[in-house]
Formats: C-alpha cells, structure tokens, sequence
C-alpha cells in the first residue's frame, strides 16, 4: 500500500536525483559530470529555466493528480497517455545498462582488499628464458590494462562478440538481486537504510576532499575546475551537454518524480521541495566535482613530474651528443632536479632558437593543464583516472574500498527510483501484484543485460547510453510541458497549486512554463538532432596490439540497432495517439467503472471498480474522470461500511466514497 508519509518518500527522491548525476555519458554517473568552467554557467542557466520549473512541475502534477506516470497523462487526456508508458520504456533502457556499471562497481570493490591494488602494477609474463612485463600494459598504463583486459577483457570491435564475461556476468546478476529485493521489501521497512544511503556519499565526499586537499597538485585540479572558458561556452554542444546533466541530474521524463510525489500528502508544499532538492543536487555536484579534481590534479601532477623527467634527459642527451648548444640553457637550470617551470622555460627557449629543427628533437611539453584536459573523458574518470591516482595515497586499498562503495550505494539508490519510475505507473493502471511485477521486470532485465555483459559488451552501453535515452527524454519532456501547459491548461493548473500550497506560485514559473522552458527544448531537441546528423555514429574500440582507443563506426546493424532504440523508446506517444482519436478499441468493454457525477455526490455504478487510475486503452477523459483530490478526506471508506478491499495504489476507489459527502464539492471538470 502507498504511504503518504511525504518526509519518508522526500527522502527517497532526493536520493533519487542525488544518485542520478549524468550529462552525456552515463559513465560520469558514476562520480557526477565534472562541471568545469566552460560547463559551469550553462549548467547553472538551465537548472533555473528548465530544471528547476519542470522538476517543480512534475512533483505537482504527481502530488494533484495522485497517480503514476502514466495515469497522469490519461488524466489529463487519454491522446497523450503514450507519454507515460515512453517514460517506462526509457526507465527500462536506462536500468538495463546503468546496472551493467553498478556490476562493474561491485567487482572493483570486491577487487579493493589486497594490498597492494591488483591495477598498482603492469603484470609480468613468463616465459622459458625471461620474464617481461605485459606489452599492452606496459604500452599504456596499470590502471587501463587492468579495466580493459582483466576487468572487461574486451574484443576489438562491436562485431566481435567474444563471448560472455564470467566476472561480469555474477556481478550484474547480485547486482539485479540486491534491486530486486529492496524493492519488493518496500521502502516503509528500509527507512535506516534510506536514511545511511542519503548521508554517506556526503560522509565519503567530505574525507577524500579533506585527503584531497592535503595532496600536491590538488590546487591546480581545482584551479582548472573554476577557470572559464570562454570560447567553448559558445559552442551548442555544451549547452547541449548541460541540459542532459540537468535532465539526468533532477530524474526529469523519467516518471520517477511523478511516482514518488503521488505518495505525497494533499498540502504538501512541493514548491519548497522542488527548490530544496534541486539546490541540493547542484551543490553536491560541486562538491563531488572538486574531490574528483582535486584528485586529478594530484594524479596530473605525478604524470607531469614524470614527463619533465624523461624530457630533462632528453635535453642532458641533445647536449652531449651537440645537437643543442649549453649557451641556450639558463644557469641556475638544474637538470638533476629541475621543476614543471624550469623545464617549460627551457621548452620555450629550445622552440624558439631550433624553430626549424624543433619536431626532429622529441620533446613534449609538460603542462599540467593538457593533462586534465585528457583527464576528463568517459569511462577514464572512475575506472581509469580514479584508481589510478587511488594507488598514489597512503592506504589505497581502504580508499578505494570507501570510493567503490559509494559508487554502489549512489548506484542503487539511483537504481530504486528507475525501478519505481516502471513499476508505479504499471501497478496503478494495470492492477498487478507490485511483487510479481518487480521479480519480472528484474529477471527480464537480467537477460537481456546478458549482451551488455559480453566481451562487447561495453560497445553496447555505449550505443545504449547515446541513443536510447537522450533524444526520447527531451521529446517526453517536451509532450509533458505541452500536455499541462496547453492541455490541461496554465490557468487551471497555477489554481491548483494554489490551491494545494495555500499561496500562489510565483509568476515566474508561468513565463517559464509557457514561453522559456518550451523554447529552449525545442532549441534542444533542434541541436540534438543536427549533432546526431553532423557526427558519424560509432565508438571507441579498443585495440589490444596498439594499447590505445580508435573510432569505428557503426556495421549498418549496428546502425539499426540505434535507431531502433530511438523509435521504440518513443513508439507509444503515436500508437496511444491514434488509437484513442480513432476510437480503435471499445471503450465500453473496460475493467473500470462507470460512475455518475451529480453535484455535490459520487455514486457507485454496480460494475466493480478496482482503483481510481485510468487505464492505457480504456481511459476516461478529463470531462470523465473527476479531480482525484475532492478533499483532504476524500480517501476515508464509509462509516459502519464493511471491509473493502484498497486498490494496488494503496487508495480507496472513487466508487467506495460516501455519495452524500458533505465536504465533497462538485468536479470543475
């Protein structure tokens, strides 16, 4: 049965969107988007026009009607009641590749008790006259044979298969196992638990930016953190890429937001909520972005000092053999301890006298700035750059054990509200067995996340994370802003937030609603579409002779594929659409009730009447179906009546409320 214990599930949800931090690559999920300068405004601008309006819309709409995501839409027209199962659909993709990672976080935390790390060091390879460290190893790093060979053990390609990954395979399936359970034990029984999820990725937070901060190149993670970049805040990409982070950060389109604000108390202030813990998110995206940079700095830092170190004996080489002449060289330089600034003064010397000969002598030039500008890409900040700099602190191994951990639990809890974006919306409307559901739902998922699971595998997450969940929630986002906005109405609806919170929202959030927030989706969806065009489709394969990453585009399957996850993610909006403006299925052949509205009275017609949700084929229309919120005793049963059944959704139905209900007013619909 559903709560109304509005602390309980507020909790929940903050989890939710604290746990569901991405911008265009779900990998960064895992230790939130680093939002860096050139991302830092935008991100900013968007979470006041689109993010925080359409997160207080969804938690309103949720709160008033009181229903799932997809009986929300079928309230307020049964045409758009594709929306909601669009949102399941994009859950159910989202869930199936976004545990694949949680199954990744789980093996490297099962991996982080020894000591030291099993990616600390190249392994050597034996053989009958010498032993030799691992070629792929030593041609790239530790930390990236370890993630690619011993943790993936990826193929080269798309195409090739390779079969399933043992490893992997038992992590996704205890990973599957530890949703499933929690979610059939239900969150009235998992209050601790919610409570210990929400507080320790911020106890976690705290003590590496303490151990951050403490570490030599810290500042100049930081430093380029907060440095702006003009130039790239131009660019539509970015802005492209803040506006997903806002989507993936806040849980918008997803249908977990409205499943979560439906346990809500009637007078629930979901204004203060919406701000509260869009507010919250931000920061703590700030502060997860200054832990990770403060430990990229330290990690560019080490990369740095080795590169002036290798290069200083390049110049000492240059100079004896005479290519380089001792008079460009300054005389306080000190090859044998010589700094990052020392180096780049002699760098720049060096350029500028051999302008002509410069490329043949093979110096690199050291800056700390390049290397954190490479740091931040995919998969490379958690699995890669992480442990890499993890394996320089003094007890790594309880570091990475504390990190991995926080991985998981952020993971599940981001998990749980995936989960509860499909299940809610499904038990409402079709009345099955929230338990039987969720087994289903999870044992469905396991299977097919067999693929992600695969030698290939990560070639998969990849293609799923581009296409499957982008460019399908930005439409959902859109169809829901239009469908409150234009459908139901503006007017109407800023009536019922009065209404629900006692006061009038501010006249903000109407301008928003009505002309900003739609414009600048639709901007969106715009540049999503050109960028989808202008970019060939492929991905990053790894190629095991030459230890490093190399595009490949799509097989033409593989381009199907794409599209396929596009269209089906968005397919019900236009089936539900026709079927319900051509009238395709009898509506008089539905499980629901009829009920009669005279003024001031509900009165039960004798057909048996499960719930008060509408259904995807048999929905009633607004002019049909009255507001759900008649009052703040409207969920009570007859006095003296006897024992009736609730519906799945924990809510009496309308049919069982007492006909002569003195403080039930007439439906204004």
């Amino acid at each position: 049965m559903k709560d109304t214990n509005s602390n309980l599930k507020l909790l929940e949800i903050f989890t939710f969107v604290l746990s569901s931090s991405d911008s265009s690559s779900i990998y960064s999920d895992l230790f939130f988007v680093p939002l860096i300068g050139a991302y830092l405004v935008p991100y900013l601008i968007l979470l006041l026009i689109i993010g925080i309006p359409l997160f207080f819309l969804e938690l309103a709409v949720g709160q008033r009607i009181r229903r799932g995501s997809i009986g929300v839409w079928n309230y307020i027209s049964p045409k758009l009641g594709g929306i909601g199962f669009a949102s399941c659909i994009v859950c159910f993709f989202v869930a199936l590749y976004y545990n694949v990672i949680i199954g990744w976080s789980l093996f490297y935390f099962s991996q982080s008790f020894q000591h030291p790390l099993p990616w600390d060091q190249c392994p050597l390879v034996k053989n009958t006259s010498h032993t030799f460290v691992e070629p792929e190893c030593e041609k790239s790093s530790a930390t990236t044979y370890y993630w690619y060979r011993e943790a993936l053990n990826i193929s080269s390609s798309l195409s090739e298969s390779g079969g399933l990954n043992w490893k992997m395979t038992v992590c996704l399936l205890a990973a599957w196992v530890m949703v499933c359970l929690a979610m059939i034990k239900g969150i009235q029984s998992s209050g601790k638990i919610m409570y210990f999820s929400s507080l320790f990725p911020y106890v976690v937070l705290l003590c590496f930016l303490i151990r951050g901060l403490l570490l030599n190149g810290s500042v100049d993670g930081i430093r380029h953190m907060f440095t702006p970049k003009l130039e790239i805040m131009l660019d539509p990409k970015v802005w492209r890429e803040a506006a997903t982070q806002v989507f993936f950060a806040l849980g918008l389109g997803f249908g977990g937001v409205i499943a979560f604000s439906s346990y809500n108390k009637r007078d629930n202030n979901c204004h203060f909520d919406a701000v509260l813990v869009s507010f919250i998110n931000f920061f703590t995206s700030v502060l997860a972005t200054l832990v990770v940079f403060a430990v990229l700095g330290f990690k560019a830092n080490i990369i740095n000092e080795k590169c002036v170190t290798q290069n200083s004996e390049k110049i000492l080489k240059l100079l004896k053999m005479g290519n380089l002449s001792q008079d460009m060289i300054p005389h306080h330089i000190n090859f044998s301890s010589i700094t990052a600034e020392d180096y780049n003064l002699v760098y720049d010397i060096i350029q500028k006298v051999k302008e002509n000969q410069f490329d043949s002598l093979g110096l690199k030039s050291c800056k700390i700035e390049d290397e954190l500008d490479k740091a931040v890409q995919g998969t490379g900040l958690a699995f890669i750059a992480f442990t890499e700099a993890m394996t320089h602190f003094p007890a790594s191994p309880f570091w990475s054990v504390m990190f991995f951990l926080m991985l998981v639990n952020l993971g599940l809890g981001s998990m749980f509200g995936t989960i509860e974006g499909i299940i809610t919306p499904i038990v409402d409307t079709f009345k099955v067995r929230k338990e039987i559901l969720t087994v289903i739902c999870c044992l469905v998922a396991f299977f097919i996340g067999l693929i992600f699971v695969q030698r290939s595998g990560n070639y998969f997450v990849t293609m799923f994370d581009d296409y499957s969940a982008t460019l399908p929630l930005l439409i959902v986002v859109i169809l829901e802003n239009i469908a409150v906005i234009r459908i139901y109405g503006i007017e109407k609806f800023m009536e019922d937030l009065k209404d629900m919170l006692g006061f009038s929202p501010s006249q903000y959030y109407y301008y928003m609603w009505k002309y900003v927030s739609p414009f600048v989706l639709l901007c969106l969806l715009v540049a999503s579409i050109v960028q989808m065009g202008l970019s060939p489709p492929g991905y990053n394969a790894w190629i095991e002779d030459m230890a490093m990453e190399e595009f490949h585009s799509y097989p033409t399957w593989g381009m199907i594929v794409c599209i396929s996850l596009m269209v089906l993610a968005i397919l019900p909006v236009p089936i539900v659409f026709i079927v319900r403006r051509c009238n395709l299925i009898d509506d008089s052949s539905g499980s629901l009730a009829s009920v009669s509205y005279k003024r001031g009275r509900i009165i039960k017609e004798p057909v048996n009447l499960e719930g008060d949700n509408t259904s995807l084929i048999n929905g009633k229309s607004p002019s049909e179906v009255p507001s759900p919120n008649f009052g703040k005793n409207i969920y009570r049963k007859q006095t003296g009546s006897p024992t009736l059944d609730t519906a799945p959704n924990g809510r009496y139905g309308i049919g069982y409320l007492m006909a002569d209900m003195p403080d039930m007013p007439e439906s204004d619909l």
